[in-house]
C-alpha cells in the first residue's frame, strides 16, 4: 500500500483498509487485542479518537511493517485544528438531536456552557419547541428551515435527551449567562415553567446548575455555547449546523474556556431565578390587567 504525497487519510480509515486487506474481521481483531469489536469499529469508523497506545496494538496485531507502524502511532498522536463538521449535509433538527443523545448516552460526564438560552438538557418541551420553532420562522432558506414536523420531532427527542440526567453514574455541570433567562424565548407562563425545571434539576444530586451574574467581570468574551463530552470531544451547535471536534487539543482547549467562564458563576442561584420568576408573573395577562387599573 503506497502514500506516495498523497495526504493521510484519518487513522481509523488507514487500519480499516489494512484489516480488510489482510482478510481479518473486527471480531478477530478485536480478539487479537484485547478490544471489543465495538470499540474496533468506533476507531476505524472516526467515532473515537484514536490513542496512539491502541494504534500501535492494532498495527501490530495486522503484522503490518514497523515503519507503517510507526507512521500510524505518529498520525494518531498529530494534533489538529480542524473542526470536524458531522452535520453539513444533514442540517434537520431532529438529526442533531439524535446524534447529540447518542454521543451523551456514552458519556459519563458533560460539561455544557451557552451564553444565552438555557441549555438543552434543562428545557421544557414548551422552551424548547419556542426555541426550535425559531428555526423554522426566521430562517428563509429551505435548507435551513425546518417544518412543524421536523421541530416536533426535535422537541421530544430533546426531552428524550434529558432521561440521561437521571442515569446513575452521571455527572452533569451546566454553566449559563443570566442572559439565558432573560431571553424571553417563550410567554411568560412558559418562562415560569421553565424556571420551575431549572430549580428542578439543579437538586439533583449529579447536576451543578451555575450562572454567571450580569454584574460579573467576565475573563473571556462568551462567544458561543458548547458542550464537552469526557475528554474526548467538544460539540458546538450553529444555526444551520453543528460542529463537532474529536481533537484532544480542541478538547483541552475548551475544558480552559469552560473552567475559566465557570471561575466568575455562582451556584446559589436561588435568587437569581426567584428575581427572573416574578419579572415573569407581573408579565402574565391577569397581572397586567390588575396593574393597567
Amino acid at each position: 500500500m503506497s502514500h506516495g504525497d498523497s495526504p493521510d487519510l484519518p487513522v481509523g480509515a488507514e487500519l480499516a483498509r489494512w484489516r480488510r486487506r489482510k482478510k481479518i474481521s473486527g471480531q478477530l481483531l478485536g480478539d487479537r487485542v484485547g478490544m471489543s469489536q465495538a470499540k474496533i469499529s468506533r476507531l476505524e469508523n472516526g467515532v473515537s479518537q484514536p490513542d496512539p497506545q491502541d494504534v500501535r496494538s492494532i498495527a501490530a496485531a495486522l503484522g503490518l511493517p514497523a515503519d507503517e507502524v510507526e507512521r500510524l502511532v505518529a498520525l494518531a498522536g498529530r494534533p489538529s485544528d480542524r473542526f470536524v463538521d458531522w452535520h453539513s449535509t444533514e442540517p434537520g433538527l431532529p438529526e442533531r438531536q439524535q446524534f447529540l443523545r447518542q454521543l451523551e448516552i456514552s458519556t459519563r460526564e458533560i460539561r455544557t456552557f451557552n451564553p444565552a438560552v438555557v441549555i438543552g438538557l434543562l428545557q421544557t418541551s414548551e422552551y424548547a419547541r419556542a426555541l426550535l420553532t425559531g428555526y423554522r420562522t426566521e430562517l428563509d432558506d429551505d435548507h435551513t428551515a425546518a417544518s412543524p414536523l421536523a421541530v416536533s420531532e426535535a422537541v421530544a427527542a430533546r426531552i428524550q435527551r434529558s432521561q440521561v440526567l437521571y442515569e446513575p453514574g452521571r455527572k452533569f455541570s451546566f454553566l449559563m449567562s443570566e442572559a439565558a433567562l432573560g431571553n424571553r424565548v417563550c410567554g411568560p407562563a412558559d418562562m415560569i415553567a421553565q424556571i420551575g425545571r431549572l430549580r428542578e434539576v439543579s437538586d439533583l444530586p449529579n447536576v451543578d446548575v451555575r450562572i454567571i451574574p450580569q454584574e460579573a467581570d467576565l475573563p473571556l468574551p462568551p462567544a458561543h455555547g458548547f458542550e464537552i463530552m469526557g475528554d474526548k470531544v467538544v460539540f458546538v451547535d450553529l444555526f444551520n449546523t453543528s460542529l463537532l471536534s474529536r481533537d484532544r487539543r480542541t478538547v483541552r482547549h475548551y475544558q480552559r474556556v469552560f473552567d475559566t467562564l465557570d471561575s466568575v458563576a455562582i451556584s446559589e442561584i436561588g435568587g437569581l431565578l426567584d428575581k427572573y420568576q416574578a419579572r415573569y408573573v407581573r408579565m402574565l395577562p391577569v397581572n397586567r390587567q390588575v396593574a393597567e387599573r
